[in-house]
């Protein structure tokens, strides 16, 4: 080892890979993975099947809301054999049914969808690229990582075809209901839903803190030289903050979710009050828990969990903003300082999921103001997108549709959030359509098209080839519309009073009857639940075009096929062993777009800085008087 690799730990990483070049077989390339780019892929292609299944879960869901009690047509019979007895008799979707698809669409949509994919997938694939690394700090805990989420995502997949069908306590599981939920004489102790939904929860958590810890080792160990903390991309910083989310806030719900599990097998109460009455009978329990316990463990990692899902969207959109707009982010330390913040903030502010709950005005002062203070860091990032598009030669590329349609897409989600924060408006409005069409905005037209965004920009860089620039287009416009037509109208049903969890949408309801915009909020549903299946064609041309582009999409003419600026464009496309041809090297920010005298209007990161960029010295007062 030279003097410059004992100095230079990121060097010593870098030539410890240099030595591997030949290539691997299939079981040891995918299934053996270490190498963090073909784990990113992993990530990707898993968490983007889970997002489909999840969200089919929902399209089933919405027909029973469109037409309760209707046989559901040519494959109603079909999924109540694939689904077992009491799912789907004669076609038409049982109570029990809904509930499950109810509380499992949440819960893969989110845990083994949206974070994987956006935290786990592009922070894999993209920042060790970014940084100039040659791989994450820990490989085999990174393989690690990816098989405790398969293993979990598995079993709560096998939760569907035990006896009693899947978890229906919600995708918060809730106790008593949860533990009292599948249990019994007539159910396996541990193969029934709700068990193996904590125990696949288990597995997904471990995952998410093997990967956190392993990021932020990354990101602070092996930073390319000269690449400054200022210097980092925002998408860097994004999955940094995100990282230490995830490190301080699953410890407390996996030790929740274990004592949930000791309540439901070993007849403990850590959750169980005494004196409950189930189908009017007292029900045998040593007693003395607590089911807010168990409601503060959860949103304390709930409410964070928002921002895991939010933050490497703002990442991805930040690195496309400025890559299409070709002129620098806005305010990059103002967004920097804004993500720490909120990172910080989003621990404070959990007990607003609660108002419900009861609780004293100090308390519920506290969290009201924390909850407004909140929307500040986050109003300052979307207010540097839009000021960083102001004056700009913004290229529409598929890429930066869906960049740019997240930005009002966000904005309606959070703004429509300000009225939850007020216990007083929250007792009326809490676990209605309201709330549903709130965090939806934020989710499904906003972090999900960041992640539309992060897969059509980073493609390229993964494959050597583009995506089709028409068929991206038609996944965008049809995407774009029917989520509005799906959650813009919720808003409506939820100040009618609709509840988001009525098994028949609503129709017996007084309140949901009452007419806006000429339906009631139960014929809502019908239009609702029609752009809801017009959406999902709509993602056909996405995946017909990811599948296709794999092997024959265009092939990129050189390694940055977007003029971008950040390192991971300075490797080869797609990138192999060790990433980079030669080690790089950091000499200035990450977005120099439309720097004056030069050749091009893009300048890398990794270009050195020449003579005439340097500013001059200022005179000198005694320079000035003697002139």
């Amino acid at each position: 080892m030279d003097a410059t690799t004992h100095l230079d730990p990121h060097a010593a990483h870098h030539s410890a890979h240099e030595h591997e070049h030949h290539e691997l077989g299939f079981i040891r390339k995918w299934i053996f993975a270490t190498d963090h780019k073909v784990i990113g892929i992993q990530y990707g292609v898993t968490g983007l099947i889970f997002l489909f299944f999840g969200f089919s879960l929902m399209m089933l869901m919405r027909w029973q809301l469109a037409y309760p009690g209707q046989a559901l047509p040519v494959i109603g019979n079909a999924l109540g054999k694939f689904f077992g007895p009491g799912s789907m008799p004669d076609g038409k979707m049982t109570p029990e049914f809904y509930n499950s698809l109810g509380a499992m669409h949440g819960t893969i949509m989110i845990f083994l969808g949206v974070v994987p994919v956006a935290f786990a997938a592009f922070g894999n694939f993209v920042v060790p690229l970014q940084i100039g690394a040659p791989d994450m700090t820990f490989p085999k805990i990174n393989a690690a990582s990816f098989w405790a989420f398969f293993v979990g995502g598995v079993i709560m997949l096998v939760s569907f075809f035990v006896p009693g069908g899947a978890a229906k306590g919600g995708w918060t599981s809730y106790t008593p209901l949860a533990v009292i939920a599948d249990h019994g004489p007539t159910f396996n102790p541990i193969f029934n839903g709700q068990t193996l939904w904590l125990i696949g929860f288990i597995f997904l958590i471990t995952s998410s803190l093997l990967g956190a810890v392993n990021f932020i080792t990354t990101i602070i160990q092996l930073r390319a030289p000269g690449l400054t903390w200022m210097r980092l991309p925002f998408f860097v910083w994004a999955q940094f903050v995100t990282a230490f989310l995830l490190l301080l806030a699953f410890p407390p719900l996996e030790s929740a979710i274990i004592m949930q599990l000791m309540d439901r097998v070993a007849s403990t109460s850590f959750f169980m009050p005494s004196g409950l009455v189930v189908n009017g009978s007292p029900l045998h329990v040593s007693g003395g828990g607590s089911p807010l316990l168990w409601q503060h463990l959860f949103w304390f990692l709930g409410h964070p969990e928002v921002y895991v899902l939010i933050l490497p969207g703002m990442g991805i959109v930040a690195e496309i903003i400025a890559n299409n707009s070709r002129k620098p982010l806005w305010g990059y330390k103002s967004l920097v300082f804004a993500a720490l913040v909120l990172g910080f903030l989003s621990f404070v502010v959990w007990a607003h999921h609660m108002w419900l709950t009861g609780m004293g005005t100090a308390t519920s002062a506290f969290f009201q103001t924390t909850t407004l203070i909140i929307s500040i860091p986050s109003v300052i990032i979307l207010s540097a997108f839009f000021i960083s598009l102001w004056g700009a030669s913004i290229r529409f590329t598929v890429p930066m549709l869906f960049a740019t349609a997240f930005l009002p897409m966000f904005g309606i989600g959070g703004l429509t959030g300000i009225p939850l924060a007020f216990n007083s408006a929250d007792l009326y409005l809490h676990d209605t359509y309201y709330v549903i069409a709130h965090f939806h905005y934020i989710v499904a037209p906003g972090t999900i098209f960041a992640l539309f965004a992060g897969i059509y920009y980073w493609f390229p860089k993964a494959t050597g080839r583009m995506m089709n620039e028409f068929w991206g287009k038609v996944h965008f416009w049809p995407s774009l519309i029917c989520m509005n037509v799906i959650f813009l109208p919720m808003f409506l049903q939820g100040m009618l009073g609709m509840h988001r969890r009525w098994y028949d949408g609503g129709q017996g309801w007084n309140i949901a009857s009452e007419h806006v915009w000429g339906l009631s909020g139960f014929q809502w549903n019908t239009p609702i639940s029609i752009a809801a299946w017009v959406m999902g064609l709509a993602q056909i041309p996405f995946i017909i075009n990811f599948a296709h582009s794999i092997w024959g999409g265009k092939k990129v003419e050189n390694d940055n096929p977007w003029d971008a600026t950040t390192l991971e464009w300075t490797a080869p496309s797609p990138p192999g062993h060790g990433n980079f041809i030669k080690a790089p090297a950091a000499y200035r920010g990450p977005y120099e777009y439309g720097l004056p005298r030069r050749g091009k209007d893009y300048t890398m990161q990794n270009e050195p800085i020449e003579a005439s960029e340097r500013k001059r010295p200022r005179p000198t007062p005694e320079v000035v008087l003697r002139a």
